[in-house]
C-alpha cells in the first residue's frame, strides 16, 4: 500500500495538495485558490521550521548539492518541482509526477515545507544570479508543512475542477 501525505495552505492561498508514493514516483495532486493568474514556482523547502513563517524553512530541497533546475534535469534540487499555472479565476489545478523525492527513506520530504512563490520560475536557465539557486521565482507567497496523512482524510478529498 503506498504511503500519503497531505499539505494544507490555509493563507491568502488555500488549498489542498496530496502526494502518494507508488513505485518510483511520487504523485502531486490538488487544487489551490487564491493566486494571481500566470504560472508560479512550485517547492520543497528544506525544513519545516515556521519560526519566522515562510522566510524560515531554508532553502530547496537539495540532498545532492546540485544547482536550481527543471524536474526532470538529472543535475536539478530534488525539491524542484517547476511550475504550476493559475487560471484568471486564481485556481490553480496540480498534478506532478515527481521523481526525485520519497515519502520515505533518506529523500522523504515528510516535514518539509511545500511553497509556491510569487513569479514563474525560470528552471535555472535564466541569466539572473538567482536563477541557479532559486529559479528567480521571486518571494514565496504561500508555504505549509507536509506531513503524513490519514487514510480517511486521503480516501475523502475532494476532485476540484475549473471551467477554464
Amino acid at each position: 500500500m503506498p504511503l500519503k501525505a497531505v499539505c494544507v495552505l490555509n493563507g491568502e492561498v488555500k488549498g489542498t495538495i496530496f502526494f502518494e508514493q507508488s513505485g518510483t514516483s511520487v504523485a502531486i495532486t490538488g487544487a489551490l485558490e487564491g493566486l494571481r493568474q500566470g504560472k508560479h514556482g512550485f517547492h520543497i523547502h528544506e525544513f519545516g521550521d515556521f519560526s519566522r513563517g515562510c522566510l524560515s524553512t531554508g532553502p530547496h530541497y537539495n540532498p545532492d548539492g546540485n544547482d536550481h533546475g527543471a524536474p526532470d534535469d538529472s543535475n536539478a534540487h530534488a525539491g524542484d518541482l517547476g511550475n504550476i499555472m493559475a487560471y484568471s479565476t486564481g485556481l490553480a489545478k496540480v498534478q506532478i509526477a515527481a521523481r526525485k523525492i520519497t515519502l520515505v527513506g533518506d529523500r522523504s520530504i515528510i516535514g518539509r515545507t511545500l511553497s509556491i512563490t510569487e513569479f514563474e520560475d525560470d528552471l535555472g536557465r535564466g541569466k539572473h544570479d538567482y536563477s541557479k539557486t532559486t529559479g528567480n521565482s521571486g518571494n514565496c507567497i504561500a508555504c505549509a508543512i507536509i506531513g503524513v496523512a490519514r487514510e480517511e482524510y486521503f480516501a475523502e478529498r475532494l476532485h476540484l475542477t475549473t471551467d477554464e
